[in-house]
């Protein structure tokens, strides 16, 4: 697979979801190439087809003064924040051979026995590229996402101390594979954000610790390092059988 990857920078969350829609649809013509969008966000609260209202801890008033915007998407999942400092990526790849997806009608629907896999591949894809920035990650079963084992992370200094026995969550995932076969959405890799703003909710709806790679690395590895690590593990990961199998 030519996978094609952009950096977009910092861009509020409508415009970025208007794009992936953009975007996705012209992957499903076949008149762009899989795209991995690498970007951030300004503080935002993004529900999933799974959100609970009650995860959002922060009053309006207090969203409002910190300045947090908030989206119900359909994605799956419950709720996650994007802030500054997070990596967000968006990849969007198709579950099916370009030729199929060029031809067949919106109204059908793709199986959705490549849902699971593709989400944890796109686990796996992170963890090897928290490997190349010296982080031990891993799954959990049953449960989405990245995390770090307790003693990965027992130097943390503003974690409270009756976390350090958990593992904590260092990358968000919540995805939608839409009824072309062309994924949306995708992870959230916290590396040097202001981790405030977990504060405000339940992440995921679990009550389980959050950390990013400033808490385990030192110095913090630069954005930029970040975004081409992520990149060469999507690259190496989703590789032209891989879109077939994932």
């Amino acid at each position: 697979m030519n996978l094609q990857v952009l950096d977009i920078g910092l861009i509020d969350y409508a415009p970025a979801w208007k794009l992936q829609d953009e975007y996705a649809a012209e992957i499903a013509a076949g008149t762009r190439p899989p795209t991995l969008l690498l970007l951030e966000h300004p503080h935002t609260f993004t529900f999933g087809r799974k959100g609970h209202a009650e995860n959002l801890l922060w009053s309006p008033e207090e969203l409002t003064r910190r300045g947090v915007g908030v989206h119900w998407v359909d994605r799956g999942g419950d709720v996650t924040y994007h802030g500054p400092g997070q990596l967000v990526g968006y990849p969007l790849i198709p579950l099916s051979p370009i030729s199929y997806l060029a031809t067949k009608k919106v109204d059908e629907r793709t199986p959705d026995a490549g849902y699971v896999g593709y989400v944890r591949k796109l686990e796996t894809t992170l963890i090897a590229a928290l490997a190349r920035l010296g982080v031990v990650g891993g799954q959990r079963p049953g449960l989405s996402g990245v995390w770090v084992q307790a003693d990965v992370y027992s130097r943390c200094a503003r974690c409270r101390p009756e976390d350090k026995a958990k593992p904590a969550k260092i990358a968000a995932i919540g995805v939608k594979v839409d009824a072309r076969g062309v994924t949306r959405h995708g992870f959230a890799l916290n590396v040097n954000p202001d981790m405030e703003y977990f504060d405000g909710i339940i992440a995921c709806g679990l009550s389980e610790p959050v950390v990013a790679l400033a808490d385990l690395l030192d110095p913090v590895p630069a954005m930029e390092r970040v975004k081409a690590e992520a990149a060469a593990a999507f690259r190496q990961s989703f590789d032209a059988d891989g879109t077939k199998s994932a």
